[in-house]
């Protein structure tokens, strides 16, 4: 139901009940036990992400050990796990610490004013048929970074003219029967790649078609360090040692990425055609044009993908589509692919903010104008925090670090009488583009997303380590936060 006038103010308002959601939840918890506050979700279950795509073999990209909380160990030894078992891990957390009880479900925010005369928010929140009035101290994003309602799909020369089925990943039916079928992938990314082997246990054959090669590792998928330290040391020690471990090599395979970036190119090249058979040509289908993690790097369970293709059951076409056929899809090379079903896993459609209307005394916000402060408030938008992981690591690490962050600036704002905090560029900070990704769905979004600054606090460096010696030891108050005492 929705929530009654007694009930529509808050210290904090939380949106979306994800995995960034859920965290920062316990964080405001723990950190800041008198706040009153409330999560609202569009959707009418939790899990974000985890809880939309339904597409087979849908999993996790990043090693769950770091991907899971550090506060709620992640006791399944899979590295990659499946999505209903990190929705259920999800779900297990919300009710383990009481935050479900403060999640309202079917509240899909439409719009947030600022006022500067009342010193908060005001949101209007449908649900439903119904509309609703709700206020709030501070605002807390975390709704994600892509929009539910669409994926991207490009244009495709006569895909009226297809007979078949076609699916695009993010609105996966149910029903959909694709035994003995020839299926069709289009795409290269996480989820064509995780998508191949899974279709390819049922289907008659399964081809990925790229328009270019990604960079695909494959990662064991079975935590031999954790299930050995379980059995000498308590659990929660044990994960905590492996997310370490598993911290570490992440970073540190980044950091050789980019120092190295042809030696690392030669290694994923080496090691995909040990997992392919002999002959294979690595080089047309798994060797980008760019450096390694110029896009993001996709990791591949236990080779599930090159075993795929080595049993016959899957291959790899690249070659750009010059237009649908009522059978299938016509390369520019001439070669004419027929397919059952085809799947458009070409992306997703950003959007910031949760596609809610935000405006500072009435004046709409231009996330393209603002420069983001230590990856986590927006330059001149006050009371505000928004959730935005690694895109070189898990994105949990980074949205649990900007959750504790935020929890010592309230508490600071709490001892210190102030009522508003706001970050204000200096004059002698530079912009810059926000993420050093070239990827496509980055590339597509430039308009919307907000700037980096040309150093700390304004840079987002994309490092743990230096980002958690800062938002845990370093001091809340800066030059470039303004704090107000003003209060409601």
């Amino acid at each position: 139901m929705p929530m009654g006038p007694k009930d529509n103010t808050f210290d904090v308002i939380i949106i979306g009940a994800g995995i960034s959601g859920i965290g920062t939840a316990y964080w405001l918890q723990e950190k800041c036990p008198g706040k009153r506050y409330a999560i609202l979700e569009a959707r009418e279950r939790i899990g974000g992400t985890w809880d939309l795509f339904r597409y087979p073999g849908i999993r996790s990209d990043s090693d769950m050990f770091t991907f899971g909380y550090r506060f709620k160990p992640w006791e399944n030894p899979k590295s990659l796990s499946d999505g209903e078992s990190i929705r259920n891990y999800l779900k297990e957390t919300a009710e383990e610490n009481g935050i479900d009880r403060n999640i309202h479900f079917g509240h899909k925010v439409l719009s947030a004013d600022w006022d500067w005369e009342e010193t908060q928010w005001t949101l209007e929140v449908a649900h439903g048929d119904q509309t609703s009035t709700l206020k709030t101290s501070f605002l807390y994003m975390c709704a994600g970074y892509y929009s539910y309602e669409e994926g991207y799909r490009p244009k495709f020369d006569g895909v009226e003219t297809y007979k078949g089925t076609m699916v695009h990943p993010q609105f996966w039916p149910e029903d959909l029967d694709y035994s003995d079928k020839k299926v069709a992938v289009i795409g290269s990314g996480a989820t064509a790649v995780t998508l191949v082997p899974s279709l390819a246990d049922k289907a008659a054959r399964v081809t990925m078609v790229q328009r270019s090669p990604t960079y695909i590792m494959k990662l064991p998928n079975r935590n031999g360090l954790y299930i050995s330290l379980k059995k000498w040391l308590p659990g929660r020690l044990a994960y905590r040692l492996t997310r370490w471990r598993n911290l570490m090599m992440t970073m540190g395979l980044y950091g050789f990425s980019r120092a190295f970036p042809d030696r690392m190119k030669n290694l994923l090249m080496k090691g995909a055609a040990a997992e392919l058979p002999e002959g294979y040509p690595v080089k047309k289908h798994f060797n980008p044009t760019y450096n390694p993690w110029d896009q993001r790097l996709c990791v591949i369970p236990d080779g599930d993908l090159f075993k795929a293709i080595k049993g016959g059951k899957a291959d790899v076409v690249t070659d750009e589509i010059s237009h649908f056929t009522s059978k299938g899809i016509a390369l520019k090379s001439g070669e004419v692919l027929e397919a059952d079903i085809i799947v458009t896993a070409t992306g997703l459609k950003m959007k910031l903010l949760g596609g809610a209307r935000i405006t500072i005394d009435g004046k709409p916000l231009d996330t393209h104008e603002v420069l983001v402060y230590k990856g986590m408030m927006m330059s001149g938008v006050p009371n505000f925090a928004l959730a935005f992981g690694y895109t070189n690591n898990s994105w949990t690490l980074k949205t649990d670090l900007t959750a504790n962050l935020v929890c010592r600036i309230l508490t600071y704002m709490d001892r210190k009488g102030y009522g508003v905090v706001v970050p204000m560029v200096p004059d002698d900070i530079a912009e810059e583009e926000f993420l050093p990704l070239d990827s496509g769905y980055m590339k597509r979004a430039q308009h919307i997303l907000p700037k980096n600054g040309s150093r700390r606090p304004w840079r987002v460096y994309q490092n743990y380590l230096m980002d958690m010696l800062l938002t845990r030891f370093g001091r809340v108050r800066d030059r470039h936060l303004k704090f107000d005492p003003t209060r409601n």
